[in-house]
Order: C-alpha cells, then structure tokens, then sequence
C-alpha cells in the first residue's frame, strides 16, 4: 500500500496517513492496537501522537483500509484489510489471536442463514479459546 491507495480511497497524503499505512501494512502479528501502533512511531523516531494515530485509523477504517475488531478479551485491534475473509481464535490466557479460514464453517453459516430464510450480507466469528492441558 502506498499513497495512492490513500488517494484511491479519497483522503489526502499525510505524513502521518503514509506511515501509519506503513506500519500496517509491515505488520507482525497483522493486529495491532492503536497503543502498538503510537509505540512503533515512536521507536522509529516519528512525532505523531497518539491522539493523531487514533483519528488517521477512524479515518482509515470510514474508507474501508482497515478493519476493527472489538475482541472482549481486550481493546480494539486493527488490520489491514485485505479484501480475504477470516475468522479469529482469541486466546483468552495470553491475548493472543489467530486468523483461521474455513469452507465448512463458511458454508455451514450459509445453510444456517438459508434455513431461516436469509442470505448473510457480511459476519464476523470470534472463537474464544484456551490451550488444551496435558
């Protein structure tokens, strides 16, 4: 991603807007809070604040470059969106998240929907989970 994508999506070329979609974009794991995000800028040496990183990521998110997630084991994450559908495993002990895909929950859901007479416009699945013991 780079400045077009910023033009593509309708907001004008910022340095923080451009950094930010950097760091994002170079992202390991892919979610970060918007906490993490200030902490990168500030070991990099850039003078964005904090309260400038939380208005660039609404921004981002209203033009639909990042998605948001409210896991309730914590704050708010961000990541990229990609334009690939995935689901999360949160892990409830550590925080920790994991990005999975699968064709048979994907096509169960839809049978679900169905079912009840609906098509699924857009859904978002959350699996809390816990490391087996032993």
């Amino acid at each position: 991603m780079e400045s077009q994508d910023l033009r593509n999506a309708g907001l004008k070329v910022t340095h923080p807007r451009l950094r930010i979609l950097q760091l994002l974009e170079q992202a390991k794991p892919r979610h970060m809070t918007a906490e993490d995000i200030y902490r990168h800028l500030l070991e990099q040496g850039e003078d964005i604040g904090l309260a400038t990183v939380y208005r660039v990521l609404t921004q981002f998110e209203a033009a639909g470059l990042v998605l948001k997630h409210n896991f309730e084991a914590g704050q708010s994450v961000y990541e990229l969106d990609r334009g690939d559908h995935h689901d999360h495993m949160v892990d409830v002990d550590t925080g920790k998240i994991i990005e999975f895909e699968s064709d048979e929950i994907e096509a169960l859901q839809h049978k679900i929907a169905a079912k009840y007479g609906y098509e699924i416009e857009a859904h978002s699945l959350v699996l809390y989970v816990r490391k087996k013991r032993g």
